[in-house]
């Protein structure tokens, strides 16, 4: 399964200079936060795949006008073609503002979807905004990761985790990394991973 992955910049390439031809295999398209609706609601248009995603931090627009056509999966486990897919938006708390979380407040998510993941026996894929603690985030308290997303990858061992928020050109971050048995993914602008 092919999945095109999206976060936090609208990238011409994929907006401005769109040819459908280069992406008629995709499967699947999952955005990790932080984009324009209206930018979402384009790639599920011209990408004959379903669309579904995460609030980023500054997603506060999706409150009153949601991305047409997509399909939000925060705080659900869902199922894509036998791929287990756990969605978990937001950032760390740095301010009073939605899809913003104190590491308790995240702990809590997770823990109202212990009963879907014990009956589903975890999950395939991670879908989050912020990045988890001391693998791929940074030191300020907006860029900090959650620790929760570390106890995710030790207890359920999924294939991929893909997240955003931590921009790549924010200094020497990688695209991918480990983590024990989980490939990271930062998905910063977009990326196309091959689902095996």
């Amino acid at each position: 399964m092919k999945i095109l992955v999206v976060s936090d910049e609208e990238t011409p390439y994929l907006w401005d200079y769109f040819q459908p031809e280069k992406f008629r295999d995709i499967d699947l398209i999952i955005s990790c936060g932080d984009l324009k609706a209206e930018y979402l609601s384009f790639l599920v248009t011209m990408i004959k795949a379903p669309l579904f995603y995460v609030h980023g931090n500054h997603d506060v627009n999706y409150i009153r006008k949601p991305p047409e056509g997509c399909q939000c999966i925060d705080d659900t486990l869902i199922e894509y073609k036998g791929v287990r897919i756990l969605g978990l938006g937001g950032s760390m708390k740095y301010r009073t503002a939605p899809f913003q979380y104190t590491e308790k407040e995240m702990k809590s998510r997770i823990s109202r979807l212990k009963l879907k993941l014990f009956f589903s026996k975890g999950f395939d894929i991670l879908v989050t905004h912020a990045a988890a603690y001391g693998v791929d985030d940074d030191k300020d308290l907006c860029h900090v990761g959650f620790k929760c997303f570390n106890d995710l990858m030790d207890k359920y061992e999924p294939k991929y985790f893909l997240h955003g928020h931590v921009h790549l050109n924010y200094g020497l971050k990688p695209r991918i990394c480990k983590y024990k048995n989980t490939t990271i993914i930062n998905a910063y602008e977009y990326y196309i991973l091959e689902y095996k």
